[in-house]
């Protein structure tokens, strides 16, 4: 008995010493990290995946890859990160949909605050409210007036169930207490499209999506989902929803960073410690600001608050996406 003990003693103390060992030495020199994108490459996520890649590098000392595992709303490239070794080797970058599976697919193989560790949020992407350029109201009055009057004929574009766009959609539809038609997209693309021809009446989409037609008044805007005016310029004099009626409607896409459970303290710590780099990386914060983001700078870059944050917007999302009866599954 005593024999067995010592034994099993031996092993837990190698093995402790393996995982410490292990953890030091993170990340091993010639051993690349990858960032699980679960989006198609050239998207906004991707592209906020690949910028903070190159961010990171440097502080980490190590070669960071991406790899675009898209479909079925991030499900898929966020379920292999969960099911990965957590050895610090495989890393999520995903966006708000972090907050919105466990609602829109109701038989999730993971559990997005059981089975993953929260590294920190990168950025807020805001949303902007936008119409077809021949829509009758040259304002968010005129539009809500236009909306409560026509309600019935009046519809709402997205580039498909569960996308940023759906989701702004929803709460818009929600802050007016007025049910829209929703027209489903595959992309952002087609669907701005149709809405730059005339074809639908509505959108509610992200700035890195919307600016240069904003810009190029190929669209009408009505305004923006934060609660601070953008500083973006050619944003920078479209009103909030909140100043125009919308109280508190605050609606962001932001980003956040994940490991598998179970990987070690001191990797964690050394990739968060990386993040908070990356943050602050001038060159970082300017790639971002094209984009239309807004990079963190507030206690969300905390794993711990990191953590909390979601865990908020699980509980408001679920909200609104089960008051529409819209699901995935």
């Amino acid at each position: 008995m005593k024999k067995t003990f010592a034994i099993t003693a031996i092993a837990l103390a190698a093995s402790a010493t393996a995982t410490g060992s292990f953890a030091q030495n993170y990340p091993a020199p010639n051993k690349n990290i990858t960032f699980v994108v679960p989006f198609a490459a050239g998207g906004p996520t991707d592209r906020v995946a690949r910028d903070l890649a190159e961010a990171m590098r440097k502080p980490l000392n190590a070669t960071i890859v991406i790899e675009n595992l898209g479909g079925a709303g991030s499900s898929i490239g966020t379920a292999k990160v969960a099911n990965a070794n957590p050895d610090g080797y495989t890393l999520l970058v995903n966006h708000i949909g972090m907050s919105t599976m466990p609602t829109l697919y109701r038989k999730l193989s993971f559990d997005v605050l059981k089975d993953f560790e929260f590294l920190g949020i990168v950025n807020d992407v805001p949303m902007t409210v936008i119409g077809r350029p021949n829509l009758p109201a040259n304002n968010f009055a005129e539009l809500r007036e236009l909306i409560n009057k026509d309600k019935e004929n009046i519809n709402l574009g997205h580039s498909g169930l569960g996308s940023a766009g759906h989701l702004c959609g929803l709460m818009f539809q929600s802050a007016l207490n007025v049910p829209m038609t929703p027209v489903p997209y595959k992309g952002a693309a087609p669907a701005i499209t149709d809405l730059m021809g005339g074809t639908i009446d509505l959108m509610c989409d992200q700035t890195t999506n919307t600016t240069s037609q904003i810009e190029a008044k190929k669209v009408k805007a009505y305004g923006v989902t934060t609660l601070e005016p953008l500083k973006v310029p050619a944003l920078k004099d479209l009103p909030t929803l909140d100043s125009q009626g919308l109280k508190d409607f605050n609606v962001t896409i932001w980003h956040g960073l994940y490991a598998p459970k179970g990987t070690p303290p001191e990797v964690l710590k050394t990739i968060n410690e990386a993040l908070k780099v990356a943050v602050k990386d001038p060159d970082f914060i300017k790639k971002q600001e094209g984009l239309g983001a807004i990079v963190v700078n507030d206690q969300r870059v905390e794993p711990e608050e990191h953590k909390k944050f979601v865990a908020k917007e699980i509980a408001t999302w679920g909200e609104v996406i089960k008051a529409n009866g819209q699901f995935a599954d």
